[in-house]
């Protein structure tokens, strides 16, 4: 591979890197949309037989889009290594 394309695949992978640590960092901060705290208080209020605060369906969807925005990032990562 040439010292341009290897330079370029050492860029993408950093920003893949990145992404990755921010979508997981999403998953787990105390202020996202999306974050666990959100399904913990869901689960709390079920738990107590309360309504629900957050709409869980939605909740888990989105969720489920970060998580697969990783592992495409990550599938994507793999390749990038597999070619040097």
């Amino acid at each position: 591979m040439g010292k341009k394309k290897t330079e370029n695949a050492e860029v993408r992978r950093g920003e893949i890197e990145a992404r990755i640590r921010e979508l997981v960092s999403e998953l787990g901060a105390p202020n996202s949309a999306v974050g666990d705290w959100k399904v913990i208080k869901c689960y709390e209020a079920s738990l107590a037989g309360r309504e629900l605060p957050y709409n869980i369906t939605e909740l888990m969807e989105a969720r489920q889009a970060v998580r697969d925005e990783i592992n495409e990032l990550q599938a994507e990562l793999e390749t990038l290594q597999g070619a040097e």
